[in-house]
């Protein structure tokens, strides 16, 4: 619910918003430029023939050439009036000029011809510059001879400010007196003086009728074309000029142009349309478009609102005439479909942020996001401990189909959701009061007790839960219940309340909340433990190993921190301050002299992390260390939950040049397939088989085996844990190529390593600590 009224929210100020810019446009003029822009598409749109009532003869190229001077005598104009007279015109309009005399009987011959001609006919009246450089006008008028018999009509063109024709007069005033202009007189339509209306450049300018002035005057015409006609007679021969810009056609003549408003005129008059009528259609359509909550129906939406918006436009001016300006409402659609657009993918990167790629179930981040918008609840993390039998038996595919039919039994007693935390790690909200909790963990166990079918076999599900109380933020919780799941597995009972270890909890939380400040201030150190290659008797590598000196509490144990900083996501600044700190040492040694390998430790769960690849390659890229002096040691539990998986992001490490060592090697469920399968580099034997294998068979087995097995797959083997001499000679015998623990050397700080292995005392420090042990050279240079 509150996702929801968010989300109005959201919508409810996007919209504002756009409609405020939208509006701001329409005022400050800009919404003017856009629609100008948009006036060739509104012209394309619209074409349409012409109503055939306007005749325009052309005073076109042939005219020209055929009368030869200019201008031209004016006996050629009467001679015209006289055959459009004659083939019943229904008025005669010119766009020339006839403000100056020409030769007397010319003049003679057309004032004559104006006093005999039966329809009515129209000579041009206009503005003109005095002078050049002379800011005042003149009015032109034709000839006092010529006006007896003629009306006067105003041809005067007034462009916008980018110098391109949109409007035409009704009429204008010239000397004095208002007069209607050609269009309007052609169009047999009254008007104000010096208002304008809008011309529909729809009409199609190549349909208009017309003909040429020389054919009309020798007589080569249908009358039938004339009869009943509006004709208007100007200049269209490019040479003599009087052309305008005007949207979609580009340059054309005046005299086309004055056409093009009486058609527009014999249709009915246009009228501007409001521009809050169009921001409210925008506001409606916008309203359908904040409701579309994926990208590609925004994405549909988003283009066909304009469209609409524009089809809604052009349909008012098709049919009632009405130019209704678009921009404004553009502007708004624009601006919520960015928006919407925006929205959808923020909400599509927070679901890949709270989704579990494997199951689709949500997962911590969106258990911690979902805990901010309701009341804290008693939580339980249920641990799924055969979660990586399954996954070696039956494949990844299993396992995950395991915990979504886990899911969905627990989500029969939650509060809600179902979320995976990691690999084998379910959460959910318990409904119970606290005095309540063994009842519903009684349920919980009852429920998850019955077999789960996976892949037509019957699996035990083999869980342990955890609970938390309902104090902390969720994050808190989670670790607690999550450390209490491990308490439950570790005592072989089905839970576990996070209350038992108060005080020890508590140390951890209050050391994570301390963990942060001492990366920063130089609490956290890394100390090196030397690894002895055996065939020389070497130190050649070493293996980071991280320690905290807190300045209250004195050496704070790893295996303490570690795990909760794990769990509480603080696991990658910490390896990234450890991998930095190893690469400045490499880089230290080097310049000492001193060419050692250094392996760090890699939690299973910084291994698929992109955020952690990137800053790791960002590491190798800034320091002064060749990557393949460096070996990421990582468990089998890191890896064997999703072997494809873990080989696809550990080969990225591996292309770079970075070693890889499988740590605690014969503690899990590898398969030989699983080792082939993964870049490894060298198998590290868990301590647990290495430290008494000289004294027990079952061990020296295990170990004998590990190294011909590693060696036949060209992979180096280390053994760790060693402490005494008959487990190194018995490894010496076995052919491992490795040896670490304390009979090594017990981990160093940086600067005592360094002067260990300079000074050459690897071998008197054995001596003195082992007896007979062996001096061991420090290294090579």
């Amino acid at each position: 619910m509150r996702f929801a009224v968010t989300h109005r929210h959201a919508s409810a100020l996007i919209l504002a918003a756009a409609l405020l810019l939208g509006t701001f446009a329409s005022l400050s003029g800009l919404a003017e430029h856009l629609d100008r822009i948009l006036d060739p598409l509104r012209v394309a749109a619209s074409v349409k023939p012409p109503s055939g009532r306007i005749v325009v003869i052309d005073m076109d190229a042939d005219s020209v050439a055929a009368i030869k001077s200019w201008p031209w005598p004016r006996h050629h104009y009467a001679r015209v009036i006289d055959r459009l007279s004659a083939a019943g015109a229904a008025s005669i309009t010119f766009d020339v000029d006839f403000s100056s005399a020409s030769t007397p009987i010319g003049d003679r011959a057309m004032a004559e011809a104006l006093a005999r001609a039966k329809p009515p006919i129209a000579l041009p009246t206009f503005a003109q510059q005095a002078r050049s450089g002379d800011r005042r006008s003149i009015d032109a008028l034709p000839l006092p001879l010529f006006r007896d018999h003629a009306a006067l009509a105003s041809v005067s063109m007034q462009p916008d400010s980018d110098g391109i024709v949109r409007r035409a007069p009704f009429g204008t005033v010239t000397d004095g007196v208002p007069r209607p202009s050609v269009s309007s007189f052609m169009a047999h339509r009254s008007g104000s003086a010096d208002a304008f209306f809008p011309i529909d450049f729809g009409t199609d300018r190549e349909q208009l009728p017309r003909l040429s002035f020389v054919a009309v005057e020798a007589g080569r015409f249908a009358p039938a074309a004339i009869r009943g006609k509006d004709v208007v007679i100007g200049a269209t021969a490019i040479e003599m000029g009087d052309r305008y810009a005007v949207p979609y056609w580009g340059v054309i003549p005046g005299v086309i142009i004055q056409a093009l408003a009486a058609e527009t005129l014999l249709r009915a008059v246009p009228v501007d349309g409001s521009t809050m009528v169009v921001l409210l259609v925008a506001a409606v359509l916008a309203m359908g478009l904040l409701a579309s909550r994926t990208t590609p129906v925004a994405i549909a939406v988003g283009i066909a609102a304009p469209l609409a918006l524009f089809g809604m436009a052009l349909g008012a001016q098709l049919a009632f005439h009405r130019l209704y300006p678009l921009a404004a409402g553009l502007v708004v659609l624009a601006i919520v479909s960015v928006a919407r657009i925006g929205l959808n993918l923020m909400a599509r990167f927070d679901r890949q942020r709270s989704v579990d790629e494997e199951t689709g179930l949500p997962n911590r981040h969106a258990m911690v996001r979902d805990a901010a918008q309701r009341a804290a609840a008693p939580i339980a993390v249920v641990l799924v401990n055969n979660f990586s039998t399954v996954v070696t038996l039956l494949g990844t595919a299993a396992g995950h189909d395991l915990m979504l039919r886990l899911a969905e039994r627990l989500a029969l007693v939650g509060a809600g959701a179902v979320y995976r935390l990691d690999d084998r790690l379910l959460a959910f909200e318990l409904t119970a009061a606290p005095a309540e909790l063994p009842e519903a963990v009684a349920q919980v166990q009852q429920l998850l007790a019955r077999p789960v079918e996976i892949a037509g076999r019957p699996m035990d599900a083999a869980v342990h839960v955890g609970v938390s109380g309902a104090a902390d933020d969720m994050s808190v919780r989670l670790a607690a219940a999550t450390h209490a799941a491990g308490q439950a597995l570790d005592r072989r009972t089905f839970w576990q309340h996070s209350d038992v270890d108060v005080e020890a909890l508590e140390l951890r939380l209050v050391l994570m909340g301390e963990l942060d400040h001492a990366i920063g201030s130089g609490q956290i150190e890394v100390h090196y433990q030397p690894k002895l290659a055996l065939a020389d008797d070497r130190i050649t590598s070493v293996e980071a190993l991280v320690r905290w000196r807190h300045p209250e509490r004195g050496m704070v144990r790893p295996d303490l921190f570690i795990p909760l900083a794990e769990e509480a996501d603080r696991i990658g600044p910490l390896t990234l301050f450890v991998l930095g700190r190893v690469i400045d040492d490499l880089a230290g040694w080097r310049q000492a002299g001193i060419d050692l390998c250094a392996a760090v430790n890699l939690s299973a769960m910084l291994i698929a992390e992109p955020t952690f690849q990137a800053a790791v390659s960002e590491l190798l890229d800034d320091g002064d260390v060749q990557a393949d002096r460096l070996i990421f040691e990582v468990t089998e539990s890191a890896t064997l939950a999703n072997p494809e998986q873990a080989a696809l992001h550990l080969r990225g490490f591996r292309d770079r040049g970075v070693a890889i060592s499988m740590d605690d090697y014969g503690t899990g469920q590898s398969t030989l397939t699983y080792l082939r399968q993964l870049p490894l580099s060298e198998l590290k034997i868990d301590r647990s088989f290495v430290q008494h294998a000289h004294l027990n068979r079952a061990d020296e087995l295990m170990v004998r085996s590990t190294i011909d097995l590693a060696h036949n797959l060209g992979l180096k083997v280390v053994a760790e844990g060693i402490e005494e001499e008959g487990c190194l000679n018995l490894l010496r015998q076995a052919g491992c190529d490795m040896a670490q623990g304390y009979l090594i050397s017990r981990p160093l700080p940086a600067g005592d390593l360094q002067r260990l292995l300079i000074e050459g005392l690897r071998g008197a420090w054995l001596r003195a600590e082992h007896g007979a042990a062996p001096a061991l050279p420090s290294f090579t240079a």
